[in-house]
This record gives structure tokens, sequence and C-alpha cells, in this order.
């Protein structure tokens, strides 16, 4: 019996073999090319360093800053003193009714406790107030005198003791914060008596000579600037 037919073109179609001429120049035109970037790529290592040429000598330049002056300053407001004060204010609000023939009163005792922060603004030290000597190591600087920072009371322990009202009185709504203020500059002032600011300046001195110490002054001579004198 004769077997089942076959195409005759079938094995042919398989099995033909695929044109080399074109597939060869394809793989020499690559050859080629990876050769000429292999050539190009050792060309410029090899060069590039003749046309760059000699490499100039680095010089380092070190430009002296006053170190000094900037570490001060950066305290700006230095807090040397806290000073504590009590004050009692008694205050009265005298009014006259029925034509000035009787006389009323609306008054109060306020007992004041209040805190006084003195220090000194450096902030406002100039380029110079401040002279460092390389040779010597001595620090000389001129500050600005001690000054109130700040004057507050302590709500806490500030109290209206007593508050009277005459029959014909008529009550002050703003007695109080009279009362608050007087006790304010009352004890603002009283912190400046006797040596507060002799030991605000002493404190400070202390603080600052520690300070430029540590930023290379091998002694400190202080100044200070008198109340009221000029400053950067």
């Amino acid at each position: 019996m004769e077997g089942p037919l076959q195409d005759p073109y079938a094995s042919v179609a398989v099995h033909a073999p695929r044109p080399r001429g074109q597939a060869g120049r394809a793989l020499r035109i690559a050859l080629l090319v990876l050769a000429l970037l292999a050539a190009v790529g050792v060309g410029a290592l090899v060069v590039a360093p003749r046309l760059r040429g000699p490499e100039p000598a680095s010089a380092v330049v070190v430009r002296p800053s006053p170190a000094v002056l900037i570490g001060i300053r950066d305290l700006a407001r230095l807090e040397t003193t806290e000073v504590h004060v009590e004050k009692v204010v008694d205050l009265a609000d005298r009014q006259n009714r029925l034509f000035g023939l009787v006389q009323a009163t609306d008054a109060l005792l306020l007992v004041a406790v209040g805190h006084v922060t003195i220090g000194v603004d450096l902030s406002r030290l100039a380029e110079d107030d401040i002279e460092m000597d390389p040779e010597t190591g001595v620090a000389r600087l001129t500050l600005p005198a001690p000054e109130v920072f700040s004057t507050r009371l302590d709500e806490q322990e500030t109290y209206v003791y007593t508050r009277t009202t005459s029959l014909l009185a008529r009550r002050n709504e703003q007695l109080e914060a009279r009362a608050r203020q007087e006790a304010t500059a009352a004890i603002e002032k009283a912190a400046l008596e006797g040596n507060v600011m002799a030991r605000a300046r002493a404190q400070a001195e202390r603080q600052i000579t520690a300070l430029a110490t540590r930023l290379g002054a091998k002694r400190v001579e202080i100044r200070w600037r008198e109340v009221g004198g000029g400053g950067g």
C-alpha cells in the first residue's frame, strides 16, 4: 500500500539555509564599530592627560576672623542679675461731692511682688569695641553699661489686700490698673538702688571673660561705656 501523500516542498521550506552574505556583512560591520570605539577610548585616555598640561599648585589662604567678637555678639542680651522686690501700694481716688462739702474716697491697698531682670545688651557692640592682640593673646573689650531688660509683676503673688469705697464715692474701675503701674515703677526703682548695677557688671565680667578665654584669649581686659554713650 502506498503511504499518505506528503508535500514535497515542506522540508525544503523548513531546512532551507539563511542567506549568509547579509549576516556575515552585518557581523563584520559590528566588529568594526566595536574596534573603532575601543581605539577612540584608549586614545582619549592617552591623549587627555597630555592636553590638560601640568596642574597648578594649590594654595590655602586663611583669613583671620573676629571669633571673639562674633562669639560674644551671639549672646545678644546677656542677663546677669534678677532682683526680687516686694512693694505695698496705697492708692486712693478722692472725689468731691455735694458741691465740695463732702469728700468721698475710693481706695485700695495692693501688695505687689515683682522681678527685675538686668543685663548687658551685647548686640550694641561695634567692631572697634573688641580688640584682640594675636601675639600676646590679650583681648580688650568695651562693653555697654548694664540696663534693665524687663520689670514684671508676679501675678500669683500680687493681690489687692483691701478695697474701700465711700458711700457717696463712685467706684473707679481703673484704680487697680493704676496701682499696678505704680507698683511696677516702684519695683524697678527699688531694684536699681544700692549695689545692684555693680553686681551686674561683676557678673557680666566673669561670664564674658570665661567665654573669651574659651575662644582663645589668654587675658581679658574689660572697660565699661558710660550710660547714654554711643554704640554700634
